[in-house]
């Protein structure tokens, strides 16, 4: 198959991460063969979708005869090895079967957020070089094969498939006129090939393609696996989009690696995500934190328990201790705070019985390392916030026709742009992007620390604080915040409540902004550029600079 261009996974790191031992030197539709031979008729997959009140349900051996249904169609539309094939579908089994005939086919997979409009598609699909565009015909009330065809119009030669659509677009017609066939097992893809375009987040305005292979993809799945000691008799609840790498790899791939079964949930509703997950004895979910301080609220509200759930990890922003205490008393399950990013999956994770998990980001997976460097590239003594680095098994091959932007040094450790610091144990600690420094006077801010304690206050929701620009300081800090509801917040008020939790005044910060909702990714993170944005045209409220610098 052809290479991409970015793709820089050479022989030297091949041997030195199949030494580690952590690739597995499989590809997905392997797991799914085995399944599908040893259980045929035990449950792979149940997908709720909201809009029609409805569920699919699909056992392995049904998992396996769609699989081969759609790579029919794909082939048909001419998609084959080495070509991408980009797909803006929703958390439906329609996402699953259409990833795994990309593999049978040995071609790239490129998901996309169904929150992306015209400005993001057009730069991704153009850039993907996509041979098929698959995509709903509506969701959540938006007309995506009205954009999908503006799209297609300007891409010659792209095919395009709507799920519900009409005529020759129709992916339901494709599949019809690709026939049953025989079952198919193999792919043409091998282990590191690419399988796998999938683009950053954009929390930091910038959003790039990240390249992985199945072994970068599966090794991290392996080491999470086996850390969080799931096995065969787990269900795993998935309410992050399929089409982020959290849900893609443990939701999806972690169903076929072990061999459980994958429950979806294409629209959150925490009441409808509590009965999917009692209903279906899921007893381990992944997802950002407001996903969790959802189901907490609930059933402190009097509403359904979460039956045999007993692990929820998150990663994307520190948990607040009030949330996982909460989770604790309420629903009976144990938190794990993790650590990781597109371009590396999850490299650290706390234990699973719950420990640690408001005070660190968790320690090292056997797919990985990490370590904290200073401003002169050495390893920083224990305690002292640094740059994140990573390197290892889940570490992403390339930047979609961007190589330069690869940046690992000699030792093959990935600059990741996260500040943080790590104890004498080996846990780190998040302390920012490194965008996301605040220097007031010459002094660093301590931007997770501040939205920590704005987190334990009684009157917040949501805290984050970003840089307002000052000519004579540099920046100053302003506060976001989304009050809890019936409770009102002011400038004041903050900051008596930093002065009490024994903050210095020169951390306070000098504007509050209250918001109804934060901008937030499909996952939950917050868009600090988008506060970013905000601030800039702000001034330091009247009499507000706590001190002289």
């Amino acid at each position: 198959m052809r290479r991409m261009d970015g793709f820089l996974l050479d022989e030297a790191r091949i041997q030195r991460e199949r030494a580690r031992g952590v690739w597995p030197g499989r590809v997905a539709t392997d797991y799914l063969d085995r399944w599908a031979a040893e259980k045929p008729h035990a449950s792979a997959l149940v997908a709720w979708r909201l809009d029609e009140e409805r569920e699919a349900r699909l056992s392995w051996g049904e998992l396996a005869g769609r699989v081969g249904n759609f790579a029919r169609a794909l082939e048909r539309a001419g998609a084959g090895a080495g070509d991408v094939v980009s797909f803006q579908l929703p958390s439906w089994w329609e996402f699953v079967a259409l990833y795994l005939a990309t593999v049978r086919l040995g071609a790239i997979a490129n998901p996309l957020m169904p929150i992306f409009r015209h400005r993001e598609l057009s730069f991704m699909l153009r850039q993907a070089g996509a041979q098929v565009f698959v995509a709903p015909a509506r969701f959540r009330g938006f007309d995506h094969g009205a954009l999908a065809r503006q799209l297609a119009g300007e891409l010659p030669g792209m095919r395009l498939l709507l799920a519900g659509g009409e005529g020759a677009e129709s992916l339901e017609t494709a599949l019809a006129a690709a026939g049953g066939g025989a079952d198919e097992r193999g792919a043409r893809l091998q282990a590191d090939d690419v399988t796998q375009l999938l683009y950053t987040s954009g929390t930091t305005g910038e959003s790039k393609g990240a390249l992985h292979t199945s072994n970068t993809l599966l090794g991290a799945v392996h080491s999470l696996a086996t850390r969080m000691r799931l096995g065969a008799n787990d269900v795993i609840f998935m309410p992050s989009p399929l089409a982020h790498q959290l849900g893609f790899c443990y939701g999806m791939l972690m169903s076929l690696v072990l061999g459980i079964p994958l429950v979806l949930i294409d629209i959150w509703r925490p009441a409808r995500a509590a009965q999917l997950i009692e209903a279906n004895g899921a007893t381990f979910t992944f997802a950002a934190t407001p996903f969790l301080a959802d189901l907490t609220s609930l059933a402190r509200d009097g509403g359904k328990g979460v039956g045999r759930l007993r692990l929820f990890a998150s990663s994307g922003a520190p948990i607040p201790p009030v949330v996982a205490q909460a989770a604790r008393d309420k629903l009976g399950i144990a938190v794990a705070a993790c650590w990781g990013m597109t371009e590396c999956a999850s490299v650290t994770i706390t234990p699973p019985d719950g420990s640690k998990a408001t005070e660190s980001d968790g320690c090292a997976l056997a797919n990985g390392e990490v370590r904290i460097v200073d401003a002169g590239g050495r390893e920083a003594p224990r305690g002292e916030i640094g740059a994140l680095q990573v390197r290892g098994a889940s570490l992403f091959v390339g930047y979609l026709k961007r190589p330069d932007l690869y940046r690992l040094d000699a030792e093959g450790w990935f600059d990741t742009g996260d500040l943080a610091r790590m104890d004498a144990e080996g846990y780190i600690r998040i302390c920012g992007r490194s965008k996301d420094v605040i220097i007031r006077g010459g002094e660093n801010i301590p931007v997770v620390e501040i939205e920590a304690a704005l987190y334990r206050m009684p009157e917040v929701a949501d805290a984050a604080v970003v840089a307002m620009p000052d000519p004579r300081l540099q920046e100053r800090a302003c506060a976001f915040v989304c009050p809890r509801a019936g409770k009102s917040l002011d400038l004041a008020a903050v900051r008596l409540y930093l002065e009490a939790e024994g903050f210095s005044k020169h951390f306070w910060p000098e504007q509050l902004v209250v918001l109804a909702e934060m901008p937030r990714t499909a996952t939950g993170k917050i868009q600090k550029f988008v506060l970013r944005e905000i601030a800039k045209n702000l001034s330091p409220q009247a009499g507000a600079a706590p001190s002289a610098a």
